[in-house]
């Protein structure tokens, strides 16, 4: 199968059973949408949806969030991954976007990495579905699937594989297809112990055709 056919192939699976192509992090605004992307770092959707209602309670904006105390926030993200650090990088987010940025999160997405706790995976996301861009935001779950069935080649690094994404999607796709290889990965194709035996897509993995060898 050559890698046009695979995408196409993925692509007409994916439309032909309607899977969902939304984030399944909690949010009602952008700044509540930056928030919950900054602590998915390394830490589950599920994880950081059981934290954010109380911290969005007490911290709704930008605004109150640049006036809080790094301790403070630590204590109501404690139970996510690298809470002091990621503590931190909130505070000295909602300060640059009051400071700087007017309260508006950038939609360009070099300019929105300049905001603390920021890097090209959660610009992506903003870009996407925020701004509605053509962007592809490339977190462990799409590195791996991406690889696995084949829609990348030899990508060393997730900004190699958004190249190879971002090249073979259509453009209109790209949002839909960012959250199409998230939720593939976070329950079927799962980093241990991937559920191929039922698996939808295995006619078209390059890894299970491997393994069929």
């Amino acid at each position: 199968m050559t890698i046009p056919e695979r995408y196409k192939a993925l692509i007409d699976y994916f439309l032909a059973v309607d899977a969902p192509a939304e984030t399944e992090l909690q949010y009602t605004n952008p700044f509540q949408l930056l928030v919950a992307v900054i602590l998915s770092a390394q830490c589950t959707d599920k994880r950081v949806n059981e934290i954010t209602p109380d911290l969005f309670r007490r911290f709704p904006d930008a605004q109150t969030l640049s006036r809080a105390d790094v301790e403070e926030v630590f204590e109501y993200i404690r139970t996510c991954s690298y809470p002091n650090n990621k503590a931190k990088h909130l505070v000295g987010m909602a300060k640059m976007l009051v400071n700087e940025y007017n309260n508006i999160i950038p939609s360009d997405i070099d300019e929105m990495q300049n905001l603390p706790g920021v890097g090209r995976k959660t610009a992506n996301v903003i870009a996407s579905v925020i701004y509605d861009k053509p962007a592809m935001a490339v977190d462990t779950h799409v590195f791996r699937v991406a690889a696995r069935i084949g829609l990348t080649q030899n990508a060393k690094t997730p900004l190699d594989a958004e190249k190879q994404l971002v090249r073979n999607f259509p453009e209109h796709l790209l949002g839909k297809a960012h959250h199409w290889l998230i939720l593939h990965g976070r329950y079927i194709c799962t980093a241990r112990n991937p559920k191929c035996s039922t698996c939808k897509l295995s006619h078209l993995c390059a890894e299970y055709a491997n393994q069929m060898l």
